[in-house]
């Protein structure tokens, strides 16, 4: 089952990750892209955590609004 769930949040990663970087790939690579993503992410996640603990809370709490903010302005300023 944990195989299966990988597969298909990478799926579901690859292709919002694709979609975001304007990039045509094909199923298998948007999976890949994915399974990937998540596993680099997850890996950056955990170690900022063990290092830095609070602070790695405030770093991705600034990369967050530093994401919605170029949202915003990318696609819904108008």
């Amino acid at each position: 089952m944990g195989i299966l769930f990988l597969v298909i949040i990478g799926a579901a990663a690859g292709f919002l990750a694709t979609r975001l970087m304007k990039i045509e790939a094909d199923i298998v690579t948007t999976i890949v892209i994915g399974m990937a993503g998540a596993l680099v992410g997850g890996l950056v996640l955990r170690t900022l955590l063990a290092v830095m603990g609070f602070a790695a809370g405030f770093i991705g709490a600034v990369l967050g609004a530093l994401l919605l903010i170029w949202l915003w302005q990318t696609y819904l300023r108008k």
